[in-house]
């Protein structure tokens, strides 16, 4: 088995979930869904350098995805506000680990260098399940350790609160909005190790550039070594700016 790949702390990225894929953006990682890229696309990109980490939701349930009915009842709490067709995942379950490591597989069969889990952070949102701290980090390792023993790097998806306690079992860092709830201070905790954070902003000031908006926020970005990008919340391709 190759090595789990680390990510450089400068690397550039691209993430793009919806649409038709931009192929030709000059970045280092391509951040693509998992179930909607196929294995042919995953390697073109790879033969145009670019590493690849797929991204799957490992906190939700996807009535959309084609394993979906793996899932049992017991294993779906509330729905996820303003996702339709999404709900919590009870991580503690068996069966959704099980489902996760299949995920995984899928992941190394198609090609891919790592992997973007999302809505790893249960424990501080109404999922309609009793998860506490403990059980998310134990999760999160659990996420970690199986991508790994499949020489796939990990990354951490936003879950602020346990950067510091993660930052050493994960290659890099997936950030929603830090700059907008004024979070991005915390994750010196991989930055100090060399691991990059992978930030995506999506309020519409930084697009127009409002007041200098995007040129403070890129500023900023730079003075904390994350590598910044504004894109659309739907994620579908159809702008990237970046502060690289």
């Amino acid at each position: 088995m190759n090595a789990v790949w680390q990510p450089n702390l400068l690397d550039s990225f691209h993430l793009q979930l919806r649409g038709v894929l931009t192929t030709n953006v000059a970045a280092t990682i391509y951040d693509i869904d998992l179930f909607d890229t196929s294995a042919a696309q995953i390697a073109q990109l790879k033969q145009q350098g670019h590493k690849i980490v797929c991204y799957f939701s490992a906190g939700s349930s996807e009535n959309w995805r084609p394993d979906f009915a793996s899932f049992l009842a017991t294993d779906m709490g509330n729905p996820l506000q303003g996702w339709p067709g999404e709900n919590w995942l009870d991580i503690r379950s068996d069966n959704v680990r099980s489902i996760m490591r299949t995920r995984m597989n899928l992941a190394l069969d198609k090609g891919c260098d790592g992997i973007d889990p999302d809505n790893v952070d249960g424990y501080t949102n109404p999922t309609g399940f009793p998860l506490t701290a403990q059980d998310q980090l134990d999760y999160n390792r659990f996420l970690s350790s199986e991508a790994h023993s499949r020489g796939l790097a990990a990354g951490l998806k936003n879950d602020v609160g346990q950067l510091s306690d993660l930052a050493a079992t994960f290659e890099f860092a997936v950030n929603e909005q830090c700059h907008e709830s004024a979070e991005c201070a915390d994750y010196q905790a991989f930055t100090s190790l060399g691991k990059p954070v992978l930030n995506v902003e999506y309020q519409s000031r930084y697009v127009s550039n409002t007041d200098g908006a995007y040129d403070e926020l890129c500023d900023s970005a730079r003075a904390e070594n994350l590598r910044t990008l504004v894109l659309p919340l739907l994620l579908d391709g159809s702008f990237r700016l970046s502060c690289d």
